[in-house]
């Protein structure tokens, strides 16, 4: 491909990135923000140019070792659910903005112990990130076939580092906070981890089924090679106890590097998106990884005696076959891998270059005097200067440190180095006894072994690995059968963890580290009270802190830090005393801007603070802990008696509801009765006085009278039937009957009814069995009531319609209609004696308002019930008859008659 289209493709993709990043930092939408693969798909910035082509390159020449970089990870990320979580807790409410912060915090907040962590995550990632870059440029050159060259003028990497420099210090130094989420940033990783996998499987179908006839046919091809045995086992004890050394180390890269800390716990927008990446970044991984083998072994068919880079194997294959635009995929997923990378370790490096080392040692006592303006200019120029710098350093490194090194190589140096920082991280998180002395000494001597063993032999042609372990003094602690990566992880671990245990445990920490270990191991206990938890005793003025923080943070946000922090804790403006909570929330707004070892040095310049023995220490937590204790069961059992409190009211109010509506519905009990009565007693007078009255008009009257008074006997019916249904005075007279039968015995008296109003009924019969169990007298009393209310609220041209089904081992039948919908707050009382609703367009009910609960009395009696339910159009009446026993077993005879 011509080297000026491919690097204009280039360009337009870096440019699609730009696009995603501006387009989720503007938006924020939730799909953005809220979207737990988004952070998932972010961790996989752990796949970088390793994974793409080292993987590989390892692959066919150590065969199975390649997997042991992958099966680390996915062993321990389960347990992210409790360590991740309680580390994400520790940074959020301390402003954690790397991990250099969040060792040394613990530690006693140290300066020193931050930039010797700084610098060990540089001296680790700087030669690392040099190899995205390389592996940038030779597949640049690879893909248009041309030479490389040392004038770097002349080299497309350059230029390609640059807009990568220029899209990080943009998007990096947005916030001048570090802790703040870089949204975009995340985003457009996020994009790329998802199209470097897509790329690489369309690689793997080509390589597997395009190239070759399928898996089978590539392992039958690879048997004849000389290796392929060798290769494709453990090579027994000793090659196992390799691969297993290999796997813990790739399970402390993945908390520990410092691309994996920022993504993992800094851009961790809600602890709940941890149960995703817990499965699906595994996911990624094993998917990532289930094309690595037959790459592999058919790049070393297809290139058997030929003198290439095995790395390259996933450009050179479709290559060889002519296929430009799977190479050209292949190139971009690869150029995605390097780019995220990049960018996210020199963002997180670039903050502990500024935080921990640059502003501590260079620009406190500036910031003392600078307006807000200035040092928010100054901090965020430092950062931009800093990602500039390093990835300049990581490009020299490319050009004239590394050229010849191979990526898996130096990939695993990285790891080794940043693995010095386990003991105290882990220590951090799980041990209350470990010590700045204890940390700082194990890390030191760890990395000095690395050095020794690893990076000396690796830049120097003439300082060979065996010197270390098989001359002098060190020759007692070789062991033959480790490879030099997993020896070296060993004894520096080994070496710096025993260190550590055994310093921390013969020193006594100072009353500031205890009180933070007391906090980091136990931060579900402080969590909602942290700032109480912080000890310190001395005199400090909330003008003179507030003059500190103005400098950073500008009046107006100053102003509303106070508000909320006195609001949080009921302080009035009145005092200008500065207690313990006061100092950790001024440290806390300056920890995110400064880091937090210059916060501490900045609020000790304006506050006399006295020191405090360990044992009052102790005791102050404790106190702190049982008062939180306290709290806590206050609270739970105040919003219990809240919660009480509401249920006694809202009954009391249901109870007034109840009362007022027994009275209402005896005044229209009342009401009915005196309705009927006095047209009787008017007609009978008429009666009476006219004797002369005209045969046909007598007649009306008395038909009248007759009418008035069947009303009057079916409303007293109704109040003492149902004062029986209440006390079971009423045996009901169960029988077999057919369902649909007396339900069109309950229809057909309102037939009539139903075609004066133009209503359209219709039966939806889903029964393969219509014989049930019941009193069909009082079967059709709840029929027509229903459907009489029906009648009542149904407009003309209206629908009522009813399904017979059966559901799990009761009949479910369901009526209908597109009436008028009943009120949400009348649907739990409606089939209640007393209850009218008070949203009915009458004053008074057309009925006596007993016929619902009636029906409910009715089909409790025969262990069933009956509930109501709004639709969109209108309301549902479900009427639910439990199946007696014999009528499953006539159900399962009609079935065995059917076969």
């Amino acid at each position: 491909m011509n080297s000026y289209l491919l690097f204009a493709l280039v360009v337009l993709y870096l440019g699609l990135l730009f696009f995603i990043a501006y387009f989720a930092e503007k938006r924020r939408s939730s799909f953005w923000v809220n979207n737990p693969y988004v952070y998932a798909l972010s961790l996989a910035v752990y796949c970088s140019a390793w994974t793409y082509y080292g993987s590989i390159g390892v692959a066919a020449n150590q065969g199975l070792e390649y997997m042991a970089i992958y099966v680390g990870p996915i062993i321990i990320i389960p347990a992210w659910i409790y360590i991740n979580s309680k580390i994400i807790r520790i940074s959020r409410v301390n402003k954690i903005s790397s991990i250099a912060d969040f060792i040394s915090l613990r530690y006693g907040n140290s300066r020193s112990l931050s930039a010797l962590i700084a610098l060990v995550c540089m001296f680790a990632i700087i030669p690392y990130v040099g190899l995205q870059i390389k592996a940038i440029s030779e597949t640049f050159h690879l893909i248009t076939e041309t030479d490389q060259t040392t004038n770097i003028f002349f080299d497309s990497a350059t230029y390609v580092v640059l807009i990568i420099a220029l899209f990080s210090s943009y998007y990096g130094t947005k916030y001048v906070d570090a802790s703040e989420k870089r949204l975009g940033i995340i985003s457009a990783v996020a994009v790329e981890s998802f199209l470097k996998l897509i790329f690489f499987i369309i690689l793997g179908i080509f390589v597997v089924y395009g190239v070759f006839n399928g898996f089978e046919d590539i392992y039958n091809q690879a048997e004849k090679l000389p290796d392929f045995a060798a290769k494709n086992t453990f090579n027994g004890l000793e090659g196992g106890f390799n691969w297993f050394l290999m796997s813990m180390l790739s399970m402390s890269a993945i908390f520990l590097l410092p691309r994996q800390f920022h993504t993992a716990i800094i851009e961790n927008r809600k602890e709940k998106h941890i149960k995703t990446a817990i499965w699906l970044f595994p996911l990624y991984l094993l998917i990532f990884n289930f094309f690595v083998f037959p790459i592999a072994w058919g790049g070393k068919i297809l290139f058997f005696g030929e003198d290439v880079n095995p790395e390259l194997y996933s450009i050179l294959i479709p290559q060889k076959f002519g296929n430009t635009i799977i190479s050209t995929m292949v190139f971009f997923g690869g150029l995605s891998a390097c780019i995220s990378m990049i960018i996210i370790s020199s963002f997180s490096l670039s903050i502990m270059l500024s935080n921990n080392i640059i502003i501590p040692y260079g620009w406190l006592d500036r910031f003392k005097f600078g307006s807000e303006t200035d040092n928010t200019k100054n901090i965020v120029n430092i950062r931009k200067i800093s990602i500039f710098l390093l990835i300049l350093v990581s490009f020299i490194f490319y050009k004239y440190f590394i050229l010849g090194k191979s990526i898996f190589s130096i990939g695993l140096v990285s790891f080794v180095l940043i693995a010095q920082l386990a003991p105290t991280f882990f220590g951090a998180i799980f041990w209350r006894r470990g010590t700045y002395l204890g940390s700082m000494t194990g890390i030191i001597v760890g990395v000095l072994i690395c050095y020794l063993g690893l990076v000396l032999p690796s830049f120097s042609e003439n300082y060979q690995q065996s010197t270390f372990f098989n001359h002098g003094f060190f020759s007692f602690f070789n062991i033959p059968y480790l490879s030099p990566i997993p020896q070296i992880f060993f004894w520096s671990l080994l070496v710096n963890g025993l260190l550590f245990t055994i310093i921390s445990a013969n020193t006594v920490s100072d009353y500031r580290e205890r009180n933070y270990a007391e906090i980091y191991v136990d931060i579900n206990d402080y969590i909602q009270n942290h700032e109480n938890a912080y000890i310190w005793k001395g005199t400090a003025n909330v003008s003179d802190i507030q003059k500190i923080l103005v400098r950073f943070l500008g009046e107006k946000k100053t102003e509303q830090a106070l508000k909320i922090f006195n609001l949080k804790y009921k302080i009035t403006d009145d005092s200008d005393t500065a207690d313990s909570r006061f100092i950790k929330f001024s440290e806390n707004l300056l920890s995110g801007r400064i880091g937090t070892a210059s916060a501490k040095i900045l609020i000790e310049g304006v506050t006399k603070e006295d020191k405090i023995s360990l044992p009052e220490v102790l005791k102050i937590l404790e106190e702190s802990k049982e008062n939180i204790s306290i709290n806590k069961q206050l609270s739970e059992q105040s919003s219990q008696l809240l919660k009480l409190s509401d249920d006694l009211q809202n009954a009391n109010k249901n109870l007034i509801v109840k009362d007022k509506q027994k009275d209402e519905f005896l005044d229209s009990v009342a009401h009915e009765l005196r309705t009927p009565l006095t047209a009787i007693r008017a007609t009978s007078e008429i009666l009476l006085d006219d004797e002369e009255m005209p045969a046909e008009l007598k007649k009306d009257f008395l038909e009248n009278i007759i009418s008035e008074s069947d009303r009057l006997s079916e409303i007293i019916n109704d109040i003492l039937y149902l004062d029986k249904l209440e006390t079971g005075t009423i045996p009901l007279n169960i029988q077999s009957f057919n369902i649909i039968e007396t339900f069109r015995k309950s229809v057909k008296p309102l037939l009539h009814l139903f075609e004066q109003r133009s209503l359209h009924h219709s039966e939806v019969n889903l029964l393969e069995d219509e014989i049930f169990e019941y009193d069909e007298p009082r079967m059709i009393q709840v029929f027509q009531n229903i459907l009489g209310n029906a009648l009542k609220f149904t407009n003309e041209q209206g629908m009522i319609q009813t399904k017979f089904q059966k559901q799990e081992n009761q009949l479910k039948i369901s009526i209908f209609n597109t009436g008028k919908i009943i009120p949400t707050e009348d649907l739990a009382f409606i089939f209640e004696k007393f209850y009218q609703s008070k949203n009915q367009n009458l004053q008074k009910p057309t009925g006596s308002g007993l016929g619902l609960a009636i029906c409910k009395k009715i089909m409790i009696a025969h262990g069933g019930d009956i509930e109501v339910k709004n639709k969109e159009i209108g309301v549902t009446f479900e009427v639910f008859l439990p199946i007696k026993e014999h009528n499953n077993e006539l159900e399962e005879f009609n079935n065995n008659s059917r076969m």
